[in-house]
């Protein structure tokens, strides 16, 4: 499934020519391409972000009751790992719980 999550745009920057920006997504911040709605989006402005890139704009109530949806139905688990991840500051990300682990080198001597 595609989901597109609500996220409040705290920076504007162009990068190689790109509009891009850091967006809030409850607390994790992600650099997103803002290409798709530079016209009409400015910071402290939510927008619906799929795949890095906003797609739309979006009100701030709207974007709430989007995001407190999305909490409810465990689709922001996600976005609680990376936090967890941001927080403790790991280079590298662990297994999800639930999920292999990573892929053996194939390289390495068994």
């Amino acid at each position: 499934m595609c989901l597109g999550i609500p996220g409040r745009i705290v920076e504007i920057h162009t990068d190689a020519g790109l509009p891009m920006g850091i967006v809030d997504f409850g607390g994790v911040r992600r650099e997103v391409c803002l290409a798709y709605v530079a016209d009409e989006i400015s910071e402290g402005d939510y927008a619906i972000v799929h795949v890095g890139f906003a797609i739309s704009r979006v009100d701030e109530e709207e974007a709430k009751k989007t995001f407190e949806a999305l909490r409810e139905m465990s689709e922001l688990d996600e976005l609680d790992w990376i936090r967890e991840v941001a927080e403790q500051g790991l280079g590298t990300l662990p297994p999800r719980e639930g999920s292999p682990g990573p892929s053996p080198d194939p390289g390495a001597s068994p």
